[in-house]
């Protein structure tokens, strides 16, 4: 084991940044990375709970040390649990002029982490040092958030540095923990590292650049045996201006940089077992998918898996890299691993997916009939106020459609909706644009489901059994899904009706996951770890 290094732990995040100069980057940097790595490398993601006090912060260091033994190891972390949640309260509200609220959720935030660094950091010397980084860090919130108040204006760039500070915190508290347990590591900010377009709150990574940074950055650290740890959910534009991936983003960080580094495989290491045939909480008898492809993850975590932030496949797609789901509360088990075609297996429905936050909106009705382009605006004007369309499906007339969007815009769009057709409703005294927020939206997601006879017969009959009612429906624009919209009160009958038609959660399923286990788990840590079931509450 190679010893901590003295004063390295948290030290590269908090100096200033040096950039460097753009050198385009194909496979050839990364390929030379790799061979002068004889060990694989494994980039490790931890999200909230997996770090979200001392204990668990534990469990996370003996992970990393049984994995350090025989691979070149990089760690990304995301902020400590809840502690993102109350950094953007603390820039609303900041926003809204109340400095006692911004002042009262920092002291929170300094009493969690310091709380935590007691627990876990015994040297005096590295249990100062990280206290004041804990102090320099949110005096920073405070400063963007007095700047905020006086200003009256909560900017897209001030609400990512202050929503970033979590992980700016953790990580300097995983690398120290690691150097207390006898492991050489650093901190490292991804603002070295993730090179991004400017676009705040919802950033995508500049490839080349980031490759580049990668290679320099982190192979002197890797060839020395040293563990990087670093922070999910950021990055930085060319200039250097600091950016976030979008809520839940640490899972697309690590892609990014396993990516960049042309890793041997990333595992995101969460509070449940894997990617589920259906959410536990909402279906009894779900089971883990022992090994699913890309497209059927991607699909799955639009659609709603809250386990994968959706952008997470975009980092590994074009270089092939398997992707683990695994549990750090229970690292015996196997997880799901994600690979890009999957198992060899016979096409079907693999899984099921709901999100019951949507609304529906229809537009359509006599008044529309001989409008030129229906479609053609609706999506146009979804676009200008930036929603998403989750489903869509139009009436034979092409003047009747619905779309289902997230309630959280609903009726920003019916207003830009019926802004757009004024001009053409002026004389209708009947409402043709409508807003239904009491409904859901199920997916069913598989392998090829198109080759496959029968598969919406059964899942109709299966509704039908149950008594659930089907307002609409989209099928054909992918060979991996059905999605429909049903009332929200049906939600968990629509689910449970249909994974016990396709028997999802049957002993076939049990048996394959606990094979696979035995035959690919390689990350058992150095004492037995709790194995216990969190809900899912990763950021």
């Amino acid at each position: 084991m190679t010893p901590p290094v003295n004063n390295r732990s948290g030290r590269a995040g908090f100096q200033s940044r040096h950039f460097l100069q753009h050198h385009p980057v194909q496979g050839a940097v990364q390929g030379e990375l790799r061979r002068h790595l004889r060990k694989p490398i494994r980039v490790m993601k931890f999200g909230g709970t997996s770090v979200g006090d001392a204990s668990a912060i534990g469990k996370v260091v003996e992970i990393i040390r049984a994995a350090a033994r025989d691979s070149h190891v990089v760690v990304v972390v995301s902020a400590m649990s809840g502690v993102t949640n109350r950094l953007v309260a603390a820039a609303t509200q900041s926003e809204a002029g109340d400095g006692e609220a911004v002042a009262a959720i920092f002291g929170e935030l300094r009493r969690q982490h310091d709380a935590a660094a007691d627990a876990l950091i015994h040297s005096t010397a590295e249990r100062s040092g990280f206290g004041g980084k804990v102090q320099k860090l949110l005096q920073e919130g405070d400063r963007l958030c007095q700047g905020t108040m006086l200003l009256g204006e909560l900017t897209p760039r001030a609400r990512d540095a202050i929503s970033s500070l979590g992980e700016r915190l953790s990580a300097p508290l995983v690398a120290a923990a690691l150097a207390e347990r006898g492991v050489a590591s650093e901190a490292i900010e991804a603002t070295e590292l993730v090179v991004t377009d400017s676009c705040h709150g919802a950033a995508d990574p500049l490839m080349d650049l980031t490759g580049d940074r990668c290679h320099h950055r982190l192979r002197p650290l890797l060839e020395q045996g040293i563990v990087p740890v670093i922070t999910g959910f950021i990055g930085a534009t060319p200039d250097g201006l600091l950016t976030t991936l979008g809520r839940g983003g640490s899972d697309y960080s690590a892609t990014i940089l396993g990516a960049a580094l042309r890793a041997d495989e990333i595992i995101i290491w969460t509070d449940v077992d894997g990617l589920q045939t259906a959410d536990p909480r909402l279906v009894p008898g779900g089971c883990t998918i022992p090994e699913i492809s890309y497209r059927e993850a991607a699909e799955l975590a639009y659609f709603g898996a809250k386990v994968l932030h959706p952008k997470t496949l975009r980092g590994v797609m074009q270089c092939g890299i398997p992707l683990w789901i695994r549990n750090t509360f229970a690292p015996e088990r196997p997880g799901t691993k994600i690979t890009p075609t999957g198992p060899p297996s016979v096409a079907g429905v693999k899984a099921l997916t709901a999100i019951s936050d949507v609304a529906l909106i229809t537009v359509g009705g006599p008044g529309l009939a001989g409008v030129q382009d229906v479609l053609g605006r609706t999506f146009r004007t979804t676009a200008a106020v930036r929603a998403d369309v989750l489903l869509i499906s139009q009436a034979s007339s092409q003047n009747d459609l619905c779309l289902v969007i997230s309630s959280a815009l609903g009726k920003c769009v019916v207003e830009a909706l019926r802004h757009e057709f004024a001009h053409d409703l002026a004389h209708e005294p009947a409402e043709h644009i409508a807003l239904d927020p009491t409904v859901a939206m199920v997916t069913v997601v598989g392998q090829n489901m198109r080759s496959v006879p029968g598969i919406v017969g059964r899942t109709f009959g299966a509704l039908g059994r149950e008594n659930v009612d089907i307002i609409a429906i989209a099928q054909g624009s992918s060979e991996c899904t059905i999605s429909f919209v049903v009332p929200k009160k049906d939600v968990n009958a629509a689910l449970a009706g249909i994974h016990k038609e396709f028997q999802l959660g049957s002993p076939l399923h049990l048996t394959t996951a606990a094979a696979i286990g035995a035959r690919e788990n390689c990350y058992h840590p150095c004492e037995p770890a709790e194995a216990s079931r969190r809900p899912n509450q990763e950021q």
